[in-house]
Order: C-alpha cells, then structure tokens, then sequence
C-alpha cells in the first residue's frame, strides 16, 4: 500500500501546514501580545466582503479580499482614533458589513460558487505550488521584518507608551503592521479559511503564554504548536476521521489548551502547596 507521504497533494499540504505555521506563529503573537484579537477578527471577516466582490466580478478573490482586509484595517483605526466610535463597536460594523456584502455578491453571483466554501473553511489539501510559492514570500518577509525590527516590535507590542519615549514613530509602525496583518490573514485564508484562521492566530500563542511572557519564546513555540496540530489535523483527517482536516486541527489545538491549562493549574496548586 503506498504511503501518503508519497502523493503530491499530501507533500504540498505538509509544507503549507509549516509556512502558515510560521505565518500564524509571527503575526498571531504580535496580535495576541499586543490585545488585538478582535481587530484582527474584524480584518477577517471584512475580507469575505471581498472575496464576494472577487468571486462577482470574475477577479482573484485573494486580490480583492486583500484590498477588502486592508481597507477594513485602516477604517477600524480612522473610526475609533477620530471619529469618536469606540472601537469595539468599529469592529463589530466591518465584521458585519464585510459578511453581509460577501453574501450579497455571493447570492447576485451567476451560477454556483464551488470555491466559496474553500474561502470560509479552508482545504490544505488543494494547495497548490502558486499558493506555496506566495506563502514562502510572505513567511521569509515576517521573519526577515521580525529579525531586523525586533525590538521596535516588541516595544509596541508591550507597551507603546515606551515605545514612544525610545524614538519609535509608533502610529506609523502601527498602521504598517495592521497593513501586515491583514496582508498575511488574506493569504493564509486559502489553507485555514476564513472561519478556522483565527484559531490558528491565537490559540497556540496563548497556550504558549501559559509557561512564558518572553516573546521570543511565544513566537517559536507557537510555530511548533501550529505546525503539531496542522500534522496531527492531516494524518488523523486521512487515517482516522473522515473530516476535513480543519476542523481537527483547530480541535487538536483546543485539546492542547486544556492540557497545558491542566498543567498550569496542576503547577500552580503545588507551588501554592
């Protein structure tokens, strides 16, 4: 019997599993650090207005999602920073316009949309060579711009008030990051999807949180735990469970938080004893 390793679609998969781990390891830690999750969770939603649009107009949804993310990202800031919206409520009206007008174009689409639910759920295993080939630029770009800015980064994910005082120009940086972020969330959507994407931004970096607050350590160990879990998803997808593969994922990933929230508790009761 051939072994899995051996197909093509399962070599692609494997190493899309490892560049949006490394992906989703960089940006999440920056967005869970930094207490943006529901920014970013806003950014998400607002790009499945644009693959609508995509999808309407014949177009790459990607392209369009990405002008969609970007738009959102920057019109969250604008709304809260000087319109006097407070922010949870700016997040809340992209996230629900970005849904709403992904249905609408959806709906006005002729014929079926067969890759919508691609968009919204995610399928690593049609990854193609394109996808790994955009992936690998966008993931030496993130480590490239974390190892040259580090500490520029780690300032303002911790605290921007300090980041001011060491001479950092923290709105620019800020708003080059959101640009980032919702940048990288649109070309990890066609692994994860839309609706598994922010699991992957946040979950390993919180587990990750439990045992350490250096954020070197988050940013590494969240890229292991993503790359365990997308493994583990595909491997138990196959052999297993007839799944798609994530939902397992995120599921593993659920699993490893109530481990190491377990372990924790387990750690701090005898530390207390």
């Amino acid at each position: 019997m051939e072994s899995i390793f051996s197909y093509q679609f399962f070599q692609n998969a494997l190493i899309a599993s490892l560049l949006t781990a490394v992906v989703c390891g960089v940006v999440g830690s920056y967005i869970v650090v930094r207490r943006i999750v529901f920014i970013s969770g806003g950014i998400t939603h607002a790009s499945f207005g644009g693959i609508g649009l995509g999808l309407y107009l014949g177009i790459n949804p990607l392209l369009s999602a990405a002008g969609a993310a970007v738009l959102a990202a920057f019109s969250i800031g604008k709304m809260s920073e000087t319109e006097g919206v407070r922010e949870d409520s700016a997040i809340a009206s992209v996230w629900a316009l970005g849904m709403a007008l992904g249905v609408l174009f959806m709906t006005l689409t002729p014929g079926y949309t067969t890759s919508l639910p691609s968009y919204l759920f995610g399928n690593i295993l049609l990854v193609t060579r394109e996808d790994l080939g955009v992936l690998t630029v966008l993931a030496l770009g993130l480590i490239l711009l974390f190892s040259l800015r580090y500490r520029t980064i780690l300032y303002l994910a911790f605290d921007r008030d300090f980041a001011a005082t060491r001479g950092v120009a923290v709105v620019w940086w800020e708003r080059g990051l959101l640009l980032v972020i919702a940048i990288s969330m649109v070309l990890a959507i066609r692994t994860v999807g839309i609706m598994l994407l922010l699991s992957l931004l946040t979950l390993p970096q919180t587990i990750v949180g439990f045992f350490t607050a250096d954020f070197k350590k988050i940013i590494l160990g969240s890229i292991l735990l993503s790359l365990l879990a997308s493994v583990g998803g595909l491997l138990l997808s196959y052999y297993v469970l007839s799944v798609p593969s994530g939902v397992l994922i995120i599921l593993l990933l659920f699993l490893f938080l109530a481990l190491s929230w377990c372990v924790r508790s387990l750690k701090h009761r005898r530390g207390i004893g």
